[in-house]
């Protein structure tokens, strides 16, 4: 589950981080490829392991860690009733450029099949959404300023898209909060405002990302992250689909990557060279917190592909 730390049921982060004013480009959850959602009114302990749960719930965690997809816990913004009736689950798979994310109902978990979705099949007794799910962290044991900045978010995007927007466990990245995820693409947002928030979910709906408070997509190794939305800025495509890293290889400390651009007539490619840099934030309530981010050392277009 990762290293626990003691600010888990605090926040001393500085307020950069959650106002958008420090950089949080390339920070998406890098091993979220496949992604199980299940649907528990809570409470929720700080990690998932330590959560009050039926054995047959719990039994799906584990059977979903150990195959490598993501478990998060999820329910419908201010409501805390306990559930009742068949497991409600959705699966979803953000691999390559046809993402889904699909629905069922189980009466025992065993029923519901992972193998499938690990291999990016739907599974038997699901039914695949066409609508996008959006995901807010409000993960309070976890850290507090997931709940104070998320339970809001996540009632308002409710209230602008009621029946899409479910509160969620910890998504990673507590220090960008409140944090929004889009499904299935599995796009990151961070520091979001409710200004914000709307914003990127009425672009997801129409397959455009917004590069404000953008994180990057689930999935993907960070510096790729970066360079992809290096290549978004440079070019201004914002279709979710139109930009991707073809190719990267390691040059010391710096990442080598080729990025396509798709656009009417071909395509455009691109090498670009990202370099980790350190954006030290004002200080918190505890010390200077240093950040992890990047930085663009070369864009250069090459040889045009026609179409």
């Amino acid at each position: 589950m990762g290293e626990r730390t003691g600010m888990a049921n605090g926040c001393g982060h500085a307020a950069a981080l959650h106002t958008g004013e420090a950089p949080i480009l390339a920070s998406a959850t890098v091993g979220a490829r496949s992604w199980l959602l299940i649907e528990h009114s809570g409470p929720w302990a700080a990690y998932l392991d330590e959560c009050r749960l039926p054995d047959d719930t719990r039994a799906l965690i584990e059977r979903a860690t150990a195959l490598g997809i993501r478990p998060q816990l999820i329910r419908r913004p201010g409501r805390r009733a306990a559930a009742s009736g068949p497991l409600h689950v959705f699966v979803a798979s953000s691999v390559g450029f046809r993402p889904w994310i699909a629905e069922g109902t189980f009466e025992r978990s065993n029923d519901l099949d992972l193998g499938s979705l690990v291999h990016g099949v739907v599974p038997e007794s699901c039914i695949l959404v066409s609508e996008p799910v959006f995901l807010v962290c409000t993960h309070a044991k976890r850290n507090a300023c997931c709940a104070r900045l998320g339970l809001p978010l996540a009632r308002f995007l409710d209230e602008n898209l009621p029946g899409n927007v479910w509160e969620t466990t910890h998504v990673g990245g507590d220090r960008y909060a409140a944090n929004l995820v889009c499904l299935p693409h599995g796009l990151y947002y961070g520091s979001m405002s409710q200004a914000a928030a709307i914003a990127a979910a009425n672009a997801y709906r129409n397959g455009e990302v917004v590069l404000d408070r953008y994180r990057g997509r689930a999935g993907i190794p960070e510096p790729l992250q970066a360079a992809e939305h290096f290549v978004r800025a440079h070019t201004g495509e914002l279709s979710v689909s139109g930009v991707a890293v073809e190719s990267s290889r390691s040059e010391g400390n710096a990442t080598v990557c080729i990025v396509h651009h798709t656009k009417p007539g071909g395509l455009s490619r691109f090498r670009v060279v990202v370099e980790p840099a350190v954006f030290a934030a004002p200080c918190g309530t505890t010390c200077t917190e240093e950040i992890s981010t990047y930085r663009l050392a070369e864009l250069s277009e090459l040889s045009p592909v026609p179409a």
